[in-house]
This record gives C-alpha cells, structure tokens and sequence, in this order.
C-alpha cells in the first residue's frame, strides 16, 4: 500500500497549497484585510512549509534532530507550534485592545461629565 503512494505528487500538492497560503496571505495584506504586524507569523510559517514542500527530507532531519521517530509526528508539532503562537500574538492583541477600550471609555465618560456640567453652569 505505501509502495504504491506517488511521493512526487504529494510534494506538488504540498508545494502548490504553500505557495497557495503564502499568496492568500499576501493578498490580505494588499486588501488591508489584515495588517502587516499581524501577518508576519502567518507569512513566516507559510515560507517554513514552502521550504519543508521542496526539502523533501527535512521533516526527517527535524525529527531526528529533536529526537521524534515519525516524521509526519515533528510535522504535527510544527502544525501545532505555528498554531500556538499565533493565538499567543491575538491574546496579546487582544489584551491591548481590551485595555485600550476601557481608557476610551472612561475618556468619554469624563467628557460626558464635563459636557454635563457645562450645561448646567449655562443654565
């Protein structure tokens, strides 16, 4: 059964759907869908697997390296890794954002206050 898996198109598909993740991404940014800082995970992960498409052994060089015996195991790893830290950067960003939201809304409340009492001193 693994005899007969054709390794030469699955590295085309891998390629192709890397090559295919890095432009998607590349077309965000050029939308503004997505800004710069934020894309740069995504973008440094999608040349990680471009690099792993063409480099046929490096998942196993990875592997043996960090001392995983299945290689498609390190490439999970890798997968999950990426996954991580980007959810890591949107906690952070998400953090500053909450933060950012709460000294608005106290800004407004204070010009709310004084707006009010403006009124009430031309009354």
């Amino acid at each position: 059964m693994l005899n007969s898996v054709d390794t030469d198109r699955i590295q085309y598909f891998a390629i192709a759907g890397s090559i295919l993740l890095m432009i998607f991404i590349v077309e965000l940014i050029r939308r503004k869908k997505i800004k710069e800082q934020y894309s740069l995970l995504w973008l440094f992960f999608s040349v990680v697997f471009i690099i792993l498409a063409f480099w046929r052994n490096g998942i196993e060089v990875i592997s043996d390296f960090i001392g995983i015996s299945y290689a498609p195991a390190a490439f999970l790893l890798i997968l999950v890794m990426a996954i991580f830290l980007v959810l890591i950067q949107y906690s952070i960003l998400i953090s500053k954002l909450s933060e950012d939201i709460k000294v608005l809304v106290q800004e407004i409340a204070l010009l709310k206050e004084k707006v009010e009492n403006q009124k009430n001193k031309d009354k």
